[in-house]
């Protein structure tokens, strides 16, 4: 009888074990093609409900379902061997009770079979974080600036620049931390803030539009790839220019195919004689 073998993939406490080890590299993932490029070099990949944006077209993530979320997060798990994968939840699908976060990060995690789910929030969602890792689900932070709040905090903009902002991130990321998340996203918070909830939380600090100095870094992975030219946030970095090059390409491929230069004979089938 053979016994098949199978890389193994980061878990999420080997994710936290990094922190003061060396800086975690993370980035988002949506589909198996590109899960399949990213893997080899990240620690984790998020399945972010931003692909309601992203892929879908929606002004906010606000209208991304579970059942969105499991789709693309099986096709990532598809597409990857070595890397911890963490999967959004939704907004709507957590922040009723402790009891329907459970229901619905059970469904992402029995579905999917990833390693971990994210969710936004900070004091007011300790005790619902806390109720998921005590039941063995591992629970990935998100304080400063939540997307899924846009309604009601008036857009996307960056927090911490008063002292009524400042304490609130402070507490909101110490109570998750207590609360026993492995990593806490820390977006579009200002720079010192960034780096002093890093020096201060047991958990590293995955940092978006923050602070070099948090335990690691996370960014779209459309906006690192320059998929996209009309908007491009302080935050991010092109680490090269994709949008151009597959314009040129399809306006290539139109030209060729009106010009009757593509097929060519080599590109179709023949009969063998």
């Amino acid at each position: 009888m053979s016994v098949q073998t199978t890389k193994r993939r980061l878990s999420p406490a080997s994710i936290e074990a990094l922190k003061g080890e060396r800086p975690i590299v993370s980035l988002t993932a949506y589909t198996t093609p590109i899960a399949r490029l990213l893997d080899p070099h990240v620690d984790f990949l998020l399945v972010g409900d931003l692909l309601g944006m992203v892929l879908y077209g929606l002004d906010t993530t606000v209208g991304v379902t579970l059942d969105m979320m499991i789709a693309h997060g099986q096709a990532v798990m598809r597409g990857s061997e070595r890397s911890c994968v963490v999967i959004d939840l939704p907004f709507g699908s957590y922040q009723e009770s402790k009891e329907q976060a459970f229901r619905s990060a059970a469904r992402i995690l029995k579905e999917t079979g990833c390693s971990a789910v994210k969710l936004e929030g900070g004091a007011e969602m300790a005790e619902t974080v806390d109720f998921l890792v005590s039941r063995g689900i591992p629970v990935l932070g998100h304080v400063g600036l939540m997307p899924q709040l846009v309604n009601t905090t008036g857009g996307y903009r960056s927090v911490g620049r008063n002292e009524k902002e400042v304490a609130k991130i402070r507490r909101d990321a110490k109570a998750i931390d207590d609360a026993g998340a492995f990593a806490i996203v820390v977006e579009g918070t200002v720079e010192p803030v960034a780096r002093e909830i890093t020096a201060t939380l047991r958990a590293p600090t995955i940092g978006i539009g923050a602070s070099p100095a948090c335990d690691g870094q996370i960014l779209v992975s459309d906006d690192m790839l320059g998929l996209f030219n009309d908007f491009k946030p302080r935050f991010v970095k092109h680490f090269a220019e994709l949008a151009p090059a597959i314009s040129k390409a399809v306006e290539d491929y139109a030209n060729e195919v009106k010009a009757r230069t593509f097929p060519g004979i080599e590109h179709t089938f023949q009969v063998k004689r």
